[in-house]
């Protein structure tokens, strides 16, 4: 008899009003529902990780990211499709496949920044049978206020009393990012909130909630100040731009107009390395200079230069290479790389890179560019390469995703 699992939910739906395929955009350089999935992932409580979707693009993501996929049906991916009605979808669908959740999590792609350690709080909290459900949330003091035919009055206070916050019991904000169930119990309740409800309070720092464009924007400010897992660089090809990267993005100009650069020869070594270990090197960049040329040359490395659709030449090199996108680093400075930072599985930033190509990143160098960027990057290729851990997907553990999910 199979034991009961702990099974995380994720529903990810391909159409978004407010922000167009909002699933699949990046925070940190990675896609929201893979943030998703990866918080689940990290939590040692969670046995199987699942992503509800209509969408094929999203499916490729899940299971590109170690999750099982749930195809939903078009009538459960509207834009008044409750969340429980996908949730109680999943679940038959796992029945079916002789799966016996025991404690059901439900996470909100939604919410980028949630941490594996609070889920496994709240997975050990229904485990004690303290709680039959548990939802994240953050401690406020603040007084709540709402507006009736234009006059204002207090919701959780007394307009005419200010306590001092010392004086005050706190309340408590639902995040959005996680609610853990006993799985028996929501389905008999077809609701989130149920019996002994709990509650697992949360960093504020990763309580934002994606519903619109502003939100996103923050939520790519902040991801380089959450503390994270640094990630391994585990790809099979790399990429660079060369101005920025390669040089330090400066030019020297004699009085005949003759221009020329510094390189760095350590990135030449750096470079050598990732040839010798069967690593393919891309030099991509949107000027023409004899210099792009000389220096691919000496690395002997493929460059394609004066470039103006740097996407389009990248999955044609890719697609050529047999290299699969999500397995390429991706190392830039300046927004004519933000298509193809987007585009593969690793964005590299150079640390003095434009707060676009920062926010894009998903690891960011410690080395300026045409100062060791590129030796770094190969050098944490090769540390990396083939390190990647096995992801928890099923019951054996290991593999080589009020608005359904808004």
């Amino acid at each position: 008899m199979n034991r009961s699992e702990v099974v995380a939910v994720i529903p990810a739906r391909g159409g978004s009003k407010g922000v167009p395929r909002k699933n699949l955009r990046r925070v940190g350089g990675v896609p929201l529902v893979a943030r998703a999935i990866a918080a689940a992932q990290g939590a040692a409580s969670v046995d199987r990780v699942v992503v509800s979707t209509d969408d094929h693009e999203i499916a490729a993501v899940a299971h590109e990211w170690g999750a099982q996929v749930i195809d939903r049906p078009a009538e459960l991916a509207g834009d008044t499709t409750s969340s429980e009605r996908v949730l109680l979808h999943a679940l038959d669908d796992l029945a079916a496949a002789g799966v016996d959740v025991g404690t059901l999590a439900f996470l909100q792609a939604t919410s980028p920044f949630i941490d594996p350690r609070d889920l496994d709080l709240a997975v050990e909290l229904l485990a004690a049978n303290e709680h039959d459900c548990v939802f994240s949330a953050i401690e406020t003091y603040g007084f709540l206020w709402k507006s009736e035919a234009g006059d204002a009055t207090g919701v959780n206070h007394d307009s005419a009393v200010r306590p001092r916050r010392q004086d005050r019991d706190p309340h408590y904000l639902e995040t959005g990012a996680f609610y853990v169930m006993d799985a028996a119990g929501f389905a008999a309740a077809r609701h989130r909130f149920f019996g002994r409800i709990g509650i697992v309070e949360v960093a504020e720092r990763t309580a934002i909630e994606i519903d619109s464009e502003e939100q996103l924007a923050m939520a790519q400010a902040i991801a380089p100040l959450v503390p994270e897992a640094s990630d391994l660089v585990d790809v099979v090809a790399v990429v660079t731009d060369f101005d920025g990267v390669h040089t330090d993005d400066t030019v020297i100009t004699d009085s005949y107009g003759r221009e020329s650069v510094q390189v760095s020869r350590s990135d030449g070594m750096g470079v050598a390395r990732l040839r010798r270990a069967g690593i393919p090197v891309l030099i991509l960049s949107s000027e023409t200079d004899d210099v792009v040329s000389a220096r691919a040359r000496k690395l002997q490395v493929d460059v394609r230069q004066g470039v103006d659709d740097k996407v389009a030449v990248l999955r044609e090199w890719a697609a050529t290479q047999q290299v699969p996108l999500s397995r390429i680093a991706y190392i830039g400075n300046d927004v004519n790389d933000l298509g193809c930072l987007e585009l593969v599985g690793f964005p590299v930033a150079v640390p003095e890179a434009h707060p676009l190509v920062l926010a894009a990143a998903r690891v960011v160098m410690r080395h300026a560019g045409g100062h060791g960027a590129v030796r770094e990057l190969a050098d944490r290729v090769l540390r990396d390469r083939g390190a990647a851990q096995p992801v928890r997907t099923g019951a054996g553990r290991t593999s080589s995703g009020d608005e359904a999910d808004r």
